[in-house]
């Protein structure tokens, strides 16, 4: 039976998680186990696990839930915690995770060749495996707006009563903004945080397909997403999602001479401090960023792969090349908590 098709078929554990031994068609009979606890939801993964084990014979157990949930149920768990790899989107979450005192550092040569200094921890507690890209969504029909270039503009009172975007609170906002304090400084970010605010064309809410789906409904002329929603509405098999797709236009911000470029976000893991199967967990973070595991995040899911030479899905290649910020994954989420009470204080709900 694929693995795909296994649902939470163990049952509902504590946190709200759900247990999956993920073997995989032809799996070895023999290899270990890696015990894997997930807050990606995505069918591709299941793929990528199952493909694991047939490659190495170690059989992935999976645990499937909320970031935080997962992280405190590592904690809680203690020295008895069957975990060894945690999983999550959101560099501030890793940030979170190695705060907690979960992961461990780990030495490998492998993953330090193959995954960018800007998109891992410098003390090797996590790894980024796959990127998202933040930009600037607008209306293809009326073309981009003038003026619009940087994620600075959004705060041009040119912009005035535009700006869909979601609720401060969320990582992808707070890690941008994160990004933004560390090239700008607090007294700017602030300044542009009340700008930002002052140019919403409506209170955030939603997530990130429901700010690019307002461009078409005529409730906003700019919206602020990730790459990968987009991308997988143009595939969408959805003639209104297709539809909605074709009318936005991208542009990847800061790609001036001199600019910072783009700000990515990760989804990364790392090997928890107590795994009881700590080699094994170090080979699954290796063969993540490997080129099989690299192709099914960018062709299978949308995003974009960490190593350079790994194949895009024409959706995502569509959209075209562009500069990304090498600022540390690191630094912006330390920045996070900071950003995040800028915003709000700048009345970003």
């Amino acid at each position: 039976m694929p693995a795909r098709l296994l649902r939470r078929s163990l049952g509902l554990l504590a946190a709200g998680a759900a247990s999956v031994l993920l073997a995989g068609p032809g799996a070895a009979q023999q290899g270990g186990e890696v015990h894997v606890y997930s807050s990606r939801h995505y069918d591709t993964d299941r793929e990528l696990y199952d493909a694991f084990t047939r490659e190495t014979g170690i059989r992935v157990r999976l645990i499937e839930g909320d970031a935080d949930q997962l992280i405190q149920r590592i904690r809680s768990e203690g020295a008895n915690s069957p975990a060894d790899v945690l999983i999550t989107v959101d560099a501030a979450r890793l940030a979170r995770a190695k705060e907690a005192g979960i992961l461990q550092p780990v030495r490998s040569p492998v993953l330090d060749s193959r995954v960018p200094a800007s998109l891992r921890d410098p003390e090797g507690y996590w790894f980024g495996v796959s990127k998202r890209a933040r930009v600037i969504m607008y209306d293809r029909q009326k073309g981009l707006p003038e003026g619009l270039a940087r994620y600075e503009d959004l705060a041009d009172p040119r912009f005035r009563g535009m700006v869909c975007i979601r609720a401060a609170a969320h990582p992808y906002n707070t890690s941008l903004a994160g990004s933004i304090l560390a090239a700008n400084g607090p007294e700017a970010t602030e300044a542009w945080a009340r700008g930002v605010v002052a140019n919403m064309a409506r209170p955030p809410q939603g997530g990130d397909r429901d700010q690019f789906r307002a461009i078409p409904a005529g409730q906003c002329g700019i919206a602020v997403s990730n790459t990968y929603y987009l991308a997988q509405m143009a595939v969408s098999q959805r003639a209104e999602d297709r539809a909605v797709a074709e009318r936005i236009g991208v542009l990847f911000p800061n790609q001036g001479a001199g600019d910072r470029g783009a700000h990515v976000n990760i989804s990364g893991a790392g090997v928890v401090r107590t795994a009881p199967n700590a080699a094994a967990a170090q080979r699954f973070l290796e063969y993540l960023t490997g080129p099989r595991a690299q192709e099914l995040f960018a062709v299978g899911n949308m995003e974009y792969p960490v190593v350079d030479d790994a194949p895009l899905h024409p959706a995502l290649a569509a959209f075209g090349a562009f500069r990304e910020d090498g600022l540390n994954a690191a630094r912006y989420a330390a920045n996070a908590a900071q950003a995040l009470q800028i915003m709000q204080r700048a009345g970003w709900r």
